[in-house]
């Protein structure tokens, strides 16, 4: 989906507090009556505000439904992209963008700036997009919250990508800088680097298969398992390093794609600890020729483990002093056990859990777009 950025600098104050408005209503209508944004606008004058609806609606950012049951608007995707923009336009987040640089059934990814220039990426998530579109007119709006749904499991997202992310991060494991989080968006630190499944050829496979792995197991010490490991969401860094006199490239895997991890409590997490390391045998496998001499890691034996016994005391709620629980962290953090239920609960409801088929072949993971069908050019917002 396009991010049209054209109209957001034109917008009024009469605009904002409208298509405000519109969200709040979307929390209990799927179409909000006019009279809902006539009385939750908080400004004085009928005519502002409708003519603020026309400027919204022109711009598509709210819209209208044909033959529905009573006047009213519903809330698109493009003005829930102008809210969050907004917001981190007023924290200076955000100051221009540039190319979309990905694009997935859930999701879009572009490239922007800050006020100094500096570049960052934007995720934008966008759960039920396609469900979205086939919700009928004849049903009961105010009752069956559609209008909610799509936008709640969209922060639900957002949110626990952000919650996962910052944890991670600050504990020392390769993932992108966390730096805000706003509705179904996040911004982050741009890294230099390719995806894993854009590489031919590495000079020491062993050595990138060992990092890996020691990474699938250094998540599961601190609680949690990635559930989509795969080369879509493992980006390669080139780092120049020395050996003696000479430079040597060191290529060091960067984990990205946070929605589906889950926790070493839940239900499947062997499976999708198995499946994670499954999924990088299988790749370097067919891609590198390279086939390690040794099985596993497997959860199940982790706890036997010299260097891995862990197990047993993760499962503690409060762990001993010099463990770490991430998954608990997260949960204090503001991303709550409910929350995880309720958005796993929808993705699978509306089909939009891609870890449901082998996520190795790639089948069902929308990719990146090259490069020359990125779009070109950049917008700024002020």
């Amino acid at each position: 989906m396009k991010l049209d950025t054209t109209h957001l600098r034109y917008l009024t104050s009469e605009d904002w507090h409208v298509l405000t408005a519109v969200e709040i209503g979307t929390r209990t209508h799927y179409l909000v009556p006019t009279s809902f944004i006539l009385s939750h606008s908080h400004l004085r004058s009928p005519s502002a505000i409708h003519r603020s609806i026309s400027t919204l609606a022109k711009n598509n950012l709210i819209a209208r439904i044909k033959n529905a049951k009573y006047d009213g608007y519903r809330l698109t995707y493009g003005g829930l992209d102008y809210l969050a923009l907004h917001l981190h336009l007023q924290k200076k987040v955000l100051y221009s963008t540039g190319n979309q640089i990905g694009v997935g059934k859930e999701s879009d990814i572009f490239v922007v700036s800050d006020t100094s220039g500096k570049q960052h990426v934007l995720k934008i998530h966008r759960l039920g997009r396609i469900s979205f579109r086939s919700v009928k007119t004849n049903r009961d709006y105010s009752r069956t919250q559609q209008g909610a749904s799509w936008m709640r499991m969209s922060r639900l997202a957002a949110l626990k990508e952000f919650t996962f992310m910052r944890c991670l991060y600050d504990n020392g494991f390769n993932v992108p800088q966390p730096i805000a989080q706003n509705r179904h968006t996040i911004v982050m630190s741009l890294i230099d680097a390719f995806p894993l499944r854009q590489i031919e050829k590495v000079p020491d496979p062993a050595s990138l298969y060992a990092e890996m792995m020691d990474m699938i197991v250094r998540l599961a010490q601190v609680g949690l398992i990635h559930g989509d490991f795969n080369e879509f969401n493992i980006l390669i860094k080139t780092d120049d390093v020395e050996e003696g006199e000479v430079l040597a490239e060191k290529l060091t895997p960067v984990l990205i794609d946070f929605p589906q991890m889950l926790s070493i409590d839940h239900p499947n997490a062997e499976f999708y600890f198995n499946r994670d390391v499954d999924c990088v045998k299988r790749f370097f496998e067919r891609r590198f020729g390279f086939t390690s001499d040794e099985p596993g890691p497997f959860l199940s034996e982790l706890e036997s483990d010299e260097q891995g016994a862990f197990l047993a005391d993760i499962k503690r709620k409060k762990p001993r002093k010099g463990r770490k629980r991430l998954d608990v962290e997260a949960e204090a953090s503001g991303f709550s056990k409910s929350m995880s239920k309720e958005l796993e609960r929808y993705m699978d409801d509306m089909g939009t859990d891609e870890n449901k088929d082998s996520a190795s072949a790639g089948k069902n993971k929308s990719e990146d777009l090259d490069d020359e069908d990125a779009e070109d050019g950049a917008d700024e917002f002020l």
